[in-house]
This record gives structure tokens, sequence and C-alpha cells, in this order.
């Protein structure tokens, strides 16, 4: 029976990928390195910053890569004017709350921008538990943030469905043991399918999204 649902942030209740690629195209070509889009899809997105920064900048020391991190995601608040959440979530987040399912947000993105989107999109008061990859000290695409929201609620994983938009983000919901579905808005549904998504659809407002909740549901 489901009980909870577990959400990404990045990508997948918000569409703030675009600007993360911006932000990472800038402050990279500052170092000589140029990317496209196709380089942060692949190998950028749903990742820690650290492990990003070590692979393609390891000349920083760890205070200079730190400082670095902490510059490109204040940049990111700073041209964050709105933060349009993915269509239909409200619709979702209403559904889940009229069958008294819980509700996790899991992340990887650092703590001070987790709960500014949290707050951006008015999820605070909604989110029964917010597990941030910076502060339990392990990351996507590890299993155990998926593990620590299921901890936290006190059930198995077969009781959770997980939304996800990442490579690394559906390595750790499905590694974890929970049926997740695959949200495009930086993938391709093929490449999510592979990576072990049991649904794929654009955005919350897919019909499919709705029919397969029901059957989960009972």
């Amino acid at each position: 029976m489901l009980k909870a649902i577990l959400y990404d942030l990045d990508g997948t209740l918000a569409n703030t990928d675009p600007l993360h690629y911006q932000i990472w195209y800038d402050l990279l070509k500052e170092f000589g390195l140029e990317i496209d889009e196709a380089f942060y899809k692949h190998r950028l997105s749903g990742r820690l910053n650290p492990a990003i920064i070590d692979e393609l900048l390891p000349q920083l020391s760890p205070l200079e890569a730190e400082a670095f991190a902490e510059h490109k995601e204040a940049l990111f608040r700073e041209r964050v004017m709105t933060l349009p959440a993915t269509p239909g979530l409200q619709t979702l987040i209403d559904w889940a709350t009229a069958h008294n399912l819980k509700q996790a947000v899991v992340t990887n993105a650092p703590s001070q921008n987790a709960w500014f989107m949290v707050d951006a999109l008015h999820l605070r008061e909604v989110l029964d538990c917010v597990v941030i990859a910076q502060e339990i000290g392990i990351g996507k695409p590890d299993p155990a943030p998926y593990q620590w929201a299921l901890k936290d609620f006190g059930i198995d994983a077969c009781d959770a469905i997980a939304f996800e938009d990442s490579p690394s983000g559906m390595r750790s919901a499905v590694a974890a043991g929970i049926a997740t579905v695959g949200i495009t808005t930086t993938q391709d549904p093929e490449a999510l399918r592979e990576l072990g998504a049991v649904l794929t659809i654009a955005d919350f407002t897919q019909p499919e999204l709705g029919v397969w909740l029901e059957e989960r549901k009972s």
C-alpha cells in the first residue's frame, strides 16, 4: 500500500537545470573549460558540487573548491527571481495530502539552496521530511538519502514512490528499491527507463500518472 511520495528537487519539482547549466558554463569558462548542454546533462546534472569540482578543477585547493561551490550557489540564488513549479505539482501534492500520504524531498542540493527552493515553492508546511545530502554526509547516486527518508517515515521501500529526473537520482532511488517515476526535464525517456524508471512523464499533468497513482494507492 502506498504510504509516501519522495520527491527530488532540482529538475523535478522545478526546472532549475537551465539556470544551473548557464552558471556552470560561465564559471568554468573562466578556467578555460567550455561545456555544452550535452556535457551538463550527462556529467553534471544531479551530482554533488564537490565531486564535480574535484573532477573538473582538480587544481583548486580544498578551501578554493569550497569557495567556488559557495559562489556558484550564491549566483543561483541571485538569478532565480521566481521559481515556477513543474506543471501539476500542486494537484499532486493535494492528492497526496487528501490520501494522508507522507511527503518528503530528497536532494543533493546544498542546504541553503534546498531550503531556499522549498520556501520559494511554498512546500515547507507540506513536507513531512527534507533529506539533504550535505546534511547526512552522503549523496546520490548512493541509495542512502532515500533510505534515510524511508527510515524517518518507518516504512519499507515498497510503500513509497519517488520522482526523479537525473541519472544519479534515478540510481539512488532505484537502488533503494523504490518504484521511481522519471521526469523528462533533463533526460530522454529511454535513458530514464534504462536506469529503472517504471514510468516517464514530462510533468505532473500527464494522465497516465494519475492512473498509475490510483493503481499504486490500493
